[in-house]
């Protein structure tokens, strides 16, 4: 009973983000309140992913060096620059052009796994990339935001490069280190951390609503678009990646959706802790924008024929 609750709070994720969002514009000051432990939150998310991998999951990744490689590649090099790229052409302030470059620079999300899933993709191949990207975050996350970013808005990049080691490194080495200790004691638990990390998400996006309802409304439109153009030719970028080097079907699919969802919760707690909250909001619209697209593919290829896809 408890389990099937869990699996439908965390499938109907997107509904619980507009619901919470809706209360938080109206109702503010209880999410605001909270704002103090968001980097407690972003570490307790992480720590249930380390949680979840195993040995395992880093055994794929030697034995598909090449194709982790090119897909980690195609992950840190289309999103930001396409992220760069939209904002210029939306004029955005400098404040969203970064928040929405950091987006477009953080790794791949946690939820991509299960979107992979669902789609009759490479999963395996998923959790690669995601682990992958995840471990070199610390560096390339920063490193992007203040090559794409730092002649518009000041980047300072070891002050975010020590954020991302102790938010995402640190505890995801931690949940590592008590799966390996604990092993196959700790798999009737395992079922709560993706709630965990959809409530992080819920709360996360409800806390930016309720920093910035006074200019909301002025910002969604173009920023909107933005995110939803960026989301798209990231999915399309990723297949046609995965295409171009011949990967298969699978693996195509996994690709697309691993670059279209990015980690936007770390990019929204990097935006508020360093930029401002005006900054967090392109990540804050990616989060929505991404859960409708992959949802709505991942539904549609699950109904596709492999073969006839190919």
């Amino acid at each position: 009973m408890f389990s099937r609750m869990l699996s439908f709070y965390t499938k109907y994720f997107a509904l619980w983000v507009i619901i919470f969002g809706i209360v938080a514009y109206f109702f503010p000051a209880p999410f605001v309140s909270l704002k103090a432990g968001m980097d407690w939150f972003f570490a307790l998310t992480m720590f249930g992913i380390g949680a979840v991998l195993s040995i395992k999951d880093f055994k794929q990744i030697a034995l598909n060096p090449l194709v982790v490689l090119i897909g980690s590649c195609a992950q840190f090099t289309i999103m930001p620059i396409g992220a760069f790229i939209v904002a210029k052409s939306f004029g955005l302030s400098p404040e969203v052009t970064v928040g929405l470059i950091l987006t477009g620079s953080a790794p791949g999300a946690m939820a991509s796994n299960v979107m992979s899933y669902i789609a009759k993709a490479d999963t395996a191949y998923s959790v690669s990339l995601t682990t992958v990207s995840t471990l070199l975050c610390p560096l390339l996350t920063p490193g992007l935001t203040f090559l794409l970013a730092g002649t518009s808005i000041d980047v300072d990049f070891f002050a975010m490069m020590l954020s991302v080691i102790k938010m995402v490194i640190l505890p995801l080495a931690l949940g590592f280190g008590v799966r390996y200790v604990l092993k196959d004691r700790i798999k009737t638990i395992l079922g709560i951390f993706p709630a965990i990390s959809v409530t992080f998400i819920i709360f996360i996006c409800s806390l930016v609503i309720a920093l910035n309802r006074d200019y909301m409304l002025l910002l969604t439109v173009p920023v909107f678009a933005a995110a939803v153009i960026l989301n798209i030719y990231g999915m399309l970028s990723g297949y046609g990646a995965a295409k171009l080097f011949k990967m298969d079907i699978r693996k195509r699919r996994t690709l697309s959706i691993e670059i279209g969802m990015q980690n936007a919760g770390l990019g929204t707690v990097l935006a508020l802790k360093h930029f401002g909250e005006k900054s967090a909001v392109p990540a804050v619209i990616f989060v929505f924008v991404c859960i409708i697209t992959a949802s709505v593919t991942a539904e549609i290829w699950q109904r596709r024929n492999l073969t006839e896809a190919a």
